[in-house]
């Protein structure tokens, strides 16, 4: 009986180590693998350039000093450095982000759906949070001062606001070198095509003419 126990433990261990051997990024086969966007092959991430053509440059990225303009509905605007704006990153699962925000300005409620999130607080003071998955749906927040750091795990919905009495800066890391953005409100008022406006109204609990005026905004 102790036999069958340990046997039974033993495939237990192992099929969940493959479970999430599976469900993670692969490790790097070579030194690196700078994007090659132009590339038409595709596969899950971007292809790779000739190692022989690949540059200082696809390795670096110029800009995160420069401030953001601001100037906008939500008073925020983000500066990304993903595989997109720096190739080097591809296969790395690392990538970076710059956001300033205004005075009240919000980086609305959204998710990663491929990363977890580290926040640093450069100037100013953000209230940040989180929300838990479904039934607890826990609302976690904290003010951050200047050189404070915060984590959102990834999936969980989230968000910052500036309450300082002046602009704000952070500079964010993620796990993944493409950690992609669904801003809830654009993904569940501005998809093309719409939600349908009766699965809205039951969602939202509210009537038709709210629907149709968010649609409109979004």
């Amino acid at each position: 009986m102790a036999f069958y126990i340990f046997f039974f433990g033993l495939v237990l261990s192992f099929s969940l180590s493959v479970v999430n051997v599976i469900a993670s990024d692969h490790s790097p086969l070579q030194d690196f693998c700078v994007a090659d966007t132009r590339s038409r092959v595709l596969v899950n991430g971007l292809a790779c350039k000739d190692p022989k053509t690949v540059e200082a440059a696809d390795f670096s990225f110029g800009g995160l000093h420069l401030e953001g303009n601001t100037s906008n509905p939500i008073g925020s605007s983000v500066t990304p450095v993903t595989v997109f704006q720096l190739p080097g990153l591809n296969t790395l699962g690392i990538s970076l982000v710059r956001i300033d925000y205004a005075p009240s300005g919000v980086n609305p409620p959204h998710t990663h759906p491929r990363a977890s999130e580290i926040i640093t607080v450069l100037e100013g003071s953000l209230e940040v949070g989180f929300v838990t998955s479904s039934p607890e749906n826990r609302h976690i927040t904290k003010v951050l001062q200047k050189g404070d750091v915060f984590v959102f795990p990834i999936g969980l919905v989230h968000y910052q606001r500036n309450v300082g009495s002046g602009h704000a800066v952070a500079i964010v890391a993620l796990s993944s070198q493409n950690p992609g953005v669904v801003i809830i409100a654009s993904a569940v008022f501005g998809s093309k095509p719409c939600i349908a406006n009766d699965i809205l109204v039951k969602a939202f609990h509210v009537d038709k003419g709210v629907i149709n005026y968010l649609h409109s905004i979004f």
